[in-house]
Parts: structure tokens; sequence; C-alpha cells
């Protein structure tokens, strides 16, 4: 009979990568995926570690693992195993936690896990290579993982590059992803090949810092003018001329990556689609400079003005974090009013969540819980506004979007170029075409006819 597997992820686009390419490691060995809410033999739940809520969900997921069947192999992989993974095995939670450079292996960890459970009941000691995550602070190697297409499917998320070098003095994940480390483009280049050829158009590539993708691997010469973006462009322009695929998107991009080389480069390659996420975390330079993100207001509003000057109305989104250390009433208006100024197709907004171990933990000034919530909702509020007013702005125009899945009666759902979600009148035969239209808008409701 073969062994029941669920997962369950947590976090980035990255993970969900990751998620997936365990998955179907686990499929290869013969094992059936279910649902996380059935009974299994194994339960994997692929963690984060980015806020205070991601731990918290993440102990959650692993609590209900242990509740759904007390006999199972429950396993822990991800970022906060990175950081916390010594707890997990201490208080015999998990029974075996997978670091952020063992995902790859994680068939053969579980085999050796599940062996010592069967041979030692009740055993929690694991083999002593798997007690705990290694430090990945000198890790200099890529972790090969790869997918296969899944049917019905026209999008999909590629993984090709792990780690960050900015320390921002808030966030946590350059010591649980370690230093940058970039997927060959030889190697990235024969999945996508793959993918194209089981009916994936769409690629989006994902990293934890995209930006710096190439660096370790001599694509250009990082300067304190252009610091990164000839790896990413070369990148793009190999798999643009992979036969099948139809648009690629970037992932979060860091604002100085955005150079007039770098957006020339990026027009003239015509399936690169118009979306570009740029983070900015705040709107006031001493906020900035307190969270050492390395660029100005002025700066980071010459990137987006290089971005609109190169494509016609492009989506540009972002991330905004709201009561930094120290942030006073003065600082988080001066956030609102650039955002507004900026108008942003979308924008993620998070209240700052204190990360043991970072520089930020320690600074003085810290906001209260409530005061951060309600800036958020401020900004949440705002967020709402520009995306409306955005849309808004195509209505009328021509469009083309991939049809994706069904959405209310007599409609597929898609997406275009600016990721636009518009429905077309149709059913399934739909799915996966790229049909053209005009953008109208019915009660609220984006239509491409």
């Amino acid at each position: 009979m073969k062994k029941r597997a669920a997962f369950h992820n947590l976090g980035c686009k990255v993970n969900a990568y990751e998620t997936e390419a365990m998955i179907q490691q686990l499929k290869g060995e013969g094992y059936e995926i279910v649902p996380f809410e059935e009974k299994a033999d194994v339960y994997i739940i692929n963690t984060c570690t980015v806020t205070n809520i991601a731990d918290r969900k993440s102990r959650q997921m692993i609590n209900r693992a242990r509740k759904q069947n007390p006999q199972a192999v429950v396993v822990a992989a991800g970022c906060y195993v990175q950081a916390r993974g010594g707890e997990l095995l201490e208080d015999g939670t998990v029974d075996l936690i997978v670091g952020n450079n063992q995902k790859g292996r994680l068939a053969g960890l579980l085999e050796r896990c599940l062996r010592e459970k069967t041979d030692h009941p009740g055993r929690r000691d694991l083999p002593e290579e798997t007690n705990l995550p290694e430090d990945l602070r000198g890790e200099t190697a890529y972790e090969e993982l790869g997918i296969a297409g899944t049917a019905g499917h026209t999008r999909v998320f590629l993984k090709v590059q792990d780690g960050c070098n900015q320390f921002c003095s808030y966030c946590i994940i350059p010591y649980v992803r370690g230093r940058i480390r970039s997927r060959g483009l030889e190697e990235t280049q024969q999945e996508v090949r793959r993918l194209a050829e089981e009916g994936y158009r769409e690629i989006v590539l994902t990293g934890i810092h995209l930006s710096s993708y190439g660096l370790d691997l001599g694509m250009g010469e990082k300067t304190q003018e252009t610091p990164f973006g000839e790896g990413l462009v070369r990148l793009v322009g190999a798999l643009a001329e992979i036969p099948g695929i139809e648009r690629i998107r970037l992932g979060s991009l860091e604002p100085r990556i955005v150079t007039e080389s770098f957006v020339d480069a990026l027009v003239s390659c015509t399936k690169l689609c118009p979306h570009f996420h740029l983070s900015l975390q705040s709107g006031c330079d001493s906020v900035l400079k307190r969270m050492n993100r390395r660029y100005t207001t002025q700066e980071y509003r010459n990137k987006c003005r290089l971005l609109r000057e190169g494509f016609e109305q492009p989506a540009i989104t972002t991330d905004v974090i709201t009561g930094f250390p120290g942030e006073t009433e003065e600082e988080f208006a001066a956030t609102k009013a650039f955002v507004e100024e900026m108008g942003f197709y979308e924008m993620h907004v998070f209240p700052y969540s204190r990360r043991r171990g970072t520089v930020a933990d320690g600074m003085a000034g810290q906001v209260p819980e409530s005061v951060k919530k309600e800036r958020s909702h401020e900004l949440l509020a705002l967020a709402q506004e520009m995306s409306e007013r955005f849309r808004q702005s195509y209505v009328g125009r021509e469009a083309d979007a991939v049809m994706e899945e069904p959405e209310g009666e007599g409609y597929m759902a898609g997406y275009t170029r600016e990721y636009i979600r518009v429905r077309r009148a149709g059913g399934r035969e739909l799915a996966g075409l790229r049909v053209h239209g005009k953008i109208t808008c019915r009660n609220g409701i984006y239509v491409l006819e």
C-alpha cells in the first residue's frame, strides 16, 4: 500500500515552488499525495519565519498535523526550521526537520526517519546529521530543485535564485536563507523547455533576492552605480527564445536594479510583461536609513519614472512596513504622501514584526502594536483606492489576456500583461488561450469584450 503524504505551504512564492518540487519528489518515490486535512502517514509543513504571525502559523500547522494523526511522521521544513529547529526537536513536536538546503533530499531523509520510527517506536533522537539545520551563512552551492508541469495550468512560478546579502535591519531572511546563490543559466533553460513542452506559456521568475541573480556566477560586475541587473537581463533574454513561452514576469525587484540600460534591455524583450514589483518599505528617507535600505525616496521616484518612460502605463506594485522602530506621525505621513504620489497598482502593507537577532530588534522607540495596525489600515484603504484607479485607467483600452479558470456562470477569468484580472464570456475551451479585446467594467467586474 502506498504511503500517504500531505503538504502545507506557508510564505513566499519561493516556498511555493520548493513545496511543489518536494511534492513531485515524493510522487516519484511512490507516495500518494493527499489533502492536508486528511489522515496521512507523513505531514510536511514548509514553514515561514518572516514575521511573528508566520512563526505562529508554522507552529499551528505542525500541531494540527500531530493531532490529525499522532502516529504519523511530522516533518518541518524551511525558514522557521532554520531559525528555531532546535526548539522543535527539543519539545518533540516534529520527527524530522529539513533545512533550506536539504529539500532536494527530502525523500532520503524521510525514508531514514521512517525506518528509525519503525525500529524504535517513540524514539525522537534522529540521525545526528538531521538533528539541526546547517548554518547557511557559508553556503555557496545552489540547491537544484525541479518541477514538472501540471495539467490545466498555463502560468508557473520558477525559482532561479536563493539567499540575500542586503541585511536590511528588520529582516531575518539572510540568516535563514544564507548568501546569494543563483541557478545556472543552462539548468534554468532546460527546465523551462520542459515546462513549455508540457503546456506552460507564462513563466514568473522568483528568488529571495531576484535582483542578485547571476552575481555569484560572474554575470556582471557589482559596482556602487550599477549593483545589479546584467544577470537577470541575460536570463530573461535566454528564456524568451524558448519556443512556447509567450510571457515572462519578474518577481520582487531591488529598486536599485532599475537603470536606463536595464529598462532598455527589458523593453526590447516583447515577451516581458510590464508588471514590476519594486519593494519600497517606507516613503520616508529617515526611516529608510534606519532600515538600511540603501536608497532614498528621490532615487526610488526616479526608478518609477524610468519604468514609466520605457513602458506604456506599466503596473508597479510594492511593499510597505508600518510602525518601524522610531517611526513618528510625521514620518508615517511622509510615507503615506509618497505612496499616493507614486500611484501604485497594488501595495502590500505589513505592520513591523520584531525578529530576534536582527538590528531592528534592539532599536529604541518600538511602536505599539495598536499604532502599527492603525497605520496599516490607513495604507490598506489607500492601496485599494490606487488599485481601482489603475484598473479604471485601462477601461476602454484593448488588451490581451491569457484565460486560466472559470469564474461566474458562462465566464473564464485570466490576466492581462499588467496583471489585471478580467473575465471573458466562454467556457473551459478558452483555458490557456490568449484572447484579445477591449476592457470594460460592469458593477466593479472587469470584462474583456
